[in-house]
């Protein structure tokens, strides 16, 4: 196994396997074929449209209104069995970050839709010794999704009205007890994107990536329950667990590969290097 199978491995998928779900013109997310039955059940303002597609019925035009058509579906859905317990925190439906949202939806459904999510990513990292160490999360193992899984020190979604420094401050404080102060001075270094047919859906995701650097004395401790463990590794450890183990969730893989990247740790005599640049960016 290599850095370049878990890019591999997460943008593996079949968008004929996918109908295109449109709105106002645009392709902002792709449901299974064999799911269309399901949805189009589940919620009379959808339907069928011209070549293969599903899109609101013609009169439903506002945001507000799509807002709670959707949410009538989800909730049909949860209450089916065909997505996971509700969340309560609201996506926008838009493909470009920052467009005005076509609708908001409930985030637990974001992949049925196969609509694109935004999240949060951050490296916490530290010195000691003069050697760079990272610090890694375990997801806690109650979990709803990819429970006990290790995990970036701090993810999160990215939910409709918040700003990309405010949501990261959150998610530190609740994940990692990070200090608001503190967390500020994380830098933001991009972004990675992929498209992951997943069993609830498609992701076709993108992720905004940061890195902290945190004093050596620094002790991370988790406030929300959502993480069990926190690890200090040394660098090659990291890059050991990412190339060769599947013990990451898998788009944890790819911010930890941009951060090699950035870092030097992955050098760019590396054979991969340039496909593993092309990769983090499909």
């Amino acid at each position: 196994m290599s850095f370049l199978d878990r890019i591999r491995e997460i943008n593996r998928h079949d968008l004929s396997a996918y109908m295109d779900f449109v709105v106002d013109g645009c392709v902002l997310g792709r449901v299974r074929r064999d799911r269309v039955a399901i949805l189009l059940k589940s919620s009379p303002l959808l339907r069928r449209g011209k070549g293969e597609t599903i899109e609101f019925q013609a009169d439903l035009t506002t945001v507000e209104a799509r807002s709670a058509g959707m949410a009538a579906a989800a909730a049909t859905l949860e209450a089916a069995g065909h997505i996971p317990a509700l969340r309560a925190e609201l996506y926008p439906a838009t493909w470009n970050f920052g467009d005005p949202p076509r609708f908001a939806i409930d985030r637990a459904a974001v992949p049925f839709f196969g609509l694109r999510a935004w999240g949060v990513h951050m490296n916490g990292y530290t010195w000691k010794n003069g050697h760079l160490h990272m610090w890694i999360g375990r997801r806690a193992d109650d979990k709803p999704t990819y429970p006990g899984m290790l995990d970036n020190m701090v993810a999160g979604g990215q939910p409709t009205g918040v700003g990309l420094m405010e949501n990261l401050i959150k998610e530190c404080a609740e994940e990692a007890d990070i200090p608001a102060d503190l967390a500020r001075q994380a830098q933001s270094v991009g972004a990675i994107t992929y498209v992951q047919e997943a069993p609830e859906g498609l992701k076709p995701d993108v992720q905004f990536c940061f890195d902290l650097e945190l004093p050596p004395d620094f002790m991370p401790r988790n406030t929300d329950g959502e993480i069990a463990d926190f690890f200090l590794w040394p660098i090659e450890k990291v890059a050991k667990t990412v190339a060769t183990t599947r013990s990451f969730k898998f788009n944890c893989n790819l911010v930890i590969i941009d951060f090699l990247i950035r870092h030097g740790v992955i050098p760019p005599d590396d054979r991969d290097y340039v496909a593993l640049v092309q990769g983090l960016h499909p």
